[in-house]
């Protein structure tokens, strides 16, 4: 039985005191790869570094949207150099992100909002285009922005797909995603008692066409939740997973690892 964790953020401080505990538990519940996902480029640095000194991790590349008031004009030149790397094996954390928004606090207006989603823009925008130009696809994030999300990729459909990492949208959304050639990825969500909607989507989602993943630290799933999480943890969203599909646990894990391999070249 092998199971990938396809979004992880192994560099955050959270893991900075066991870290290879936290590994050598992974591959002991069976989960044999992991993808270390940068949020800003010392964050990608550091996956890069994660990826040289563990062989069953790999690094993604990128710079995460809540983040782009700190990004450079242009951040294509350095992610340029670090997509070169054999162990990226995708563009991304990025996407856009409304969530949060400038006015929300007092001293800052709607102007202040127009500037700050210009930006997600831009880097979105950037960080597609390196992932045409090395033939890399992108994790994508999406928050309360699903429609300028669509509009920002459907210029590089047939170029670069995305993954919808954390998938907590309906199935009417998962359709358009996946007509777009992309694919959607799944997190402990999949286990709380609230999250019968996610459940549902996954139901209706053809059976390879999603990945899973932990996001982790955060959303740690059941009987985990409100702990920090860890890659070991896909086991219990790959179980989770496997009841809403009626298939076996041995099933699903072959089929994500397959569909996460061609949607990640370089993993395989």
């Amino acid at each position: 039985m092998s199971f990938y964790d396809t979004h992880a953020h192994l560099d955050y401080p959270e893991y900075a005191d066991d870290l290879p505990q936290v590994i050598e538990r992974a591959q002991a519940a069976g989960i044999s790869k992991i993808i270390s996902i940068g949020t800003d480029l010392d964050s990608s640095a550091r996956a890069i570094q994660l990826s040289e000194h563990f062989e069953n991790i790999f690094a993604a590349v990128g710079w995460h949207p809540s983040n782009a008031s700190e990004a450079p004009e242009d951040l294509r030149p350095p992610l340029r150099e670090m997509a070169r790397h054999p162990k990226v094996v995708a563009i991304g954390e990025t996407g856009l992100d409304y969530y949060r928004l400038p006015s929300q606090k007092p001293e800052f207006g709607v102007e202040d909002d127009a500037r700050y989603k210009k930006k997600q823009s831009e880097i979105f925008r950037q960080q597609l285009e390196v992932a045409a130009e090395f033939g890399l696809n992108c994790v994508i994030h999406q928050r309360d922005s699903l429609e300028d999300t669509l509009a920002e990729i459907e210029p590089f459909v047939g170029r670069v797909r995305g993954v919808f990492h954390c998938f907590v949208n309906d199935a009417a959304t998962m359709q358009r995603i996946l007509e777009m050639g992309s694919l959607v990825s799944f997190t402990g969500i999949l286990t709380f008692k609230n999250a019968q909607n996610v459940r549902d989507t996954l139901g209706a989602t053809p059976f390879d066409q999603f990945m899973l993943e932990t996001d982790c630290p955060y959303l740690a799933p059941a009987p985990y939740r409100g702990k920090r999480c860890e890659p070991a943890y896909v086991r219990e969203i790959a179980e989770a997973a496997a009841q809403v599909k009626n298939c076996t646990i041995e099933e699903l894990g072959r089929v994500t690892c397959l569909t996460a391999e061609k949607f990640f070249p370089k993993l395989g």
